[in-house]
């Protein structure tokens, strides 16, 4: 690789010291960089835009400076480029980001040199059929979460898979989660751990409201539809509906959210040889 772009964030970087060292080292080796200081905005919807960052046509990498976080609204943000993405954790748990301040100059050697691979995550997406309104449309690479909007009071969620009803979950919300995504929300929700290049889709309700309600695994080529019915007392129910943290939405009594796998992929290099339960290992004991 020969073309390489920075995506910051600034505020884990704050004074830019790593994201500066990071062009200058790939320049003296003959590549070009670039960097832009990227802000997080989790109110930023997908769009028409297709390079909503306006990154310039040459780009081969980008490597993202942040967290776990950053990366996913990374990968959003370049969600039609096809262009793969590194991690360097400045964060903390850093499932995602690939790379560590302390093995930085070794990583980047290993991109110059072409050493790497790239795996294809799969992602989720989710079509929101309001009454009334033209369906809309997002994608997501760790989850869709659904949650109450408004008082405290307990949602009911119907669930059908293929068209035929699953289960009525009695919760404070429901996480639909992709194997990347399941050593996050999912996880704190007690949700199961799963190796990310699987293929397949997590079901799991957030503080359930009975005894029984587990979550469910299913095949990716699923199709699960949540149906918002009415409240416990007759009332509307209000759910709010969120893509990776994101693209926030509100559902009612009456609509509801159709999940597939996404026709997209998320690429990311790997330039380590640890297995994901080495890494899971390393950083369950921290």
């Amino acid at each position: 690789m020969n073309h390489f772009f920075v995506l910051t964030n600034q505020p884990k970087d704050k004074d830019l010291k790593i994201t500066n060292y990071i062009c200058e080292y790939l320049k003296i080796r003959g590549k070009q960089c670039e960097y832009m200081v990227f802000t997080p905005e989790k109110e930023r919807l997908d769009s028409a835009n297709q390079n909503p960052l306006n990154l310039p046509d040459w780009v081969e990498c980008i490597l993202v400076l942040g967290g776990d976080g950053t990366l996913i609204q990374a990968a959003m943000d370049t969600l039609y480029m096809d262009i793969p993405l590194i991690g360097i954790n400045l964060g903390n748990v850093g499932f995602l980001a690939e790379v560590e301040q302390s093995n930085l100059d070794s990583a980047l050697e290993q991109l110059i040199s072409g050493k790497l691979q790239q795996e294809e995550r799969m992602m989720l997406s989710g079509v929101l059929k309001k009454q009334q309104r033209e369906p809309i449309k997002y994608h997501a690479l760790n989850d869709i979460v659904l949650t109450r909007e408004g008082t405290l009071r307990i949602v009911t969620y119907d669930i059908f898979v293929n068209g035929r009803f699953l289960n009525s979950y009695q919760a404070d919300g429901l996480i639909a989660s992709t194997p990347t995504g399941s050593t996050g929300y999912n996880m704190s929700a007690g949700g199961p751990i799963v190796e990310p290049k699987a293929k397949l889709i997590l079901l799991t309700p957030i503080c359930p409201h009975t005894l029984n309600t587990r979550s469910i695994v299913l095949s990716a080529e699923d199709e699960i539809e949540v149906k918002i019915p009415v409240g416990k007392n007759g009332d509307e129910q209000k759910i709010e509906v969120n893509f990776d943290g994101r693209s926030r939405e509100t559902l009612k009594t009456g609509d509801s959210l159709v999940i597939n796998q996404s026709k997209l992929v998320t690429k990311l290099i790997r330039l380590s040889e640890e297995s994901f339960l080495e890494v899971l290992h390393k950083k369950m004991s921290e």
